[in-house]
């Protein structure tokens, strides 16, 4: 039983207006302990019900989290080429859109973007599931966090997921300002029930297949060496006597795309899709 359901049981079991006393107190004393004793119940009881609701929306999203993948997605290839500065997209059909959105200036890349149409604003769908936040992720390829174009490239492919239900889209958003926003016990929960959110989400992933770079002068940072050295596996090409930076430049990419959508999806045309397991 929960921690704080069991104490809650035991304050039932054990009223706090019960008093012993060597003499039976006047009528106004007892009126005046009556409403003190509610007082103290109304305290404990909102302390009480407030931690059984964070456990108990806890354990929900814990419990969700172990939920079942369906057993069969329909699956849908894209390809695709995006140009430094320049947004890609390619609609998926049920008011979704896949998107490659150039990266702030100052950096050079894409973020991974799947969001509905006409737009919903920050965080997108693809975000809300694709953990960690606000850190090195999966969602975006470019020189950001320390990477060079080539380790950009070496991390190769990326894998992600994506929220496609709009109602649960929207509760994710809430969810997500709660996080960086509310109080400790309600960030908490917020954040238990995104991870949970996240690990039933659809399942996609992005594989570059060429590309056209300004290497990065600096070395690889500890955490990318790995990336560093794999960057020679994806096809790609220099651009001849660019002037060196540090940390280079992606001028394009040529990719594809797989997402595994819920098996009653309608993708548009010319999209095509087939029946496969889902991940």
């Amino acid at each position: 039983m929960n921690a704080s359901i069991f104490r809650f049981s035991l304050l039932l079991s054990h009223p706090l207006h019960e008093k012993r006393a060597s003499s039976a107190p006047a009528e106004g004393e007892r009126a005046s302990v009556k409403v003190e004793n509610l007082a103290r119940w109304a305290q404990v009881l909102t302390r009480v019900f407030s931690r059984s609701l964070l456990c108990a929306l806890q354990l929900a999203a814990l419990a969700s989290a172990q939920t079942p993948h369906p057993a069969a997605c329909r699956r849908v290839e894209i390809a695709g080429q995006a140009n430094a500065g320049v947004e890609w997209r390619q609609p998926i059909g049920q008011g979704w859109v896949f998107r490659l959105v150039p990266i702030a200036a100052g950096y050079t890349g894409w973020d991974l973007v799947v969001d509905r149409t006409p737009g919903a604003g920050f965080p997108d769908a693809l975000l809300l599931a694709t953990p960690p936040y606000d850190s090195i992720n999966e969602h975006e390829i470019g020189t950001t966090y320390g990477l060079r174009s080539q380790d950009a490239l070496g991390w190769n492919p990326r894998s992600f997921r994506f929220l496609t239900d709009p109602a649960v889209f929207a509760s994710a958003q809430k969810l997500y300002r709660d996080v960086h926003s509310a109080a400790p016990s309600v960030s908490n929960s917020a954040a238990q029930t995104l991870l949970a959110l996240a690990a039933h989400a659809s399942a996609g992933q992005f594989r570059i297949l060429d590309a056209r770079i300004v290497p990065g002068a600096a070395d690889p940072a500890p955490f990318a060496q790995a990336w560093a050295l794999r960057a020679a596996r994806t096809p790609h090409t220099i651009v001849p006597n660019a002037p060196p930076t540090p940390r280079g430049r992606l001028e394009w990419i040529r990719f594809s795309i797989t997402l595994r959508l819920p098996i009653n999806w309608n993708p548009p045309a010319p999209l095509e899709s087939k029946i496969t397991p889902c991940e």
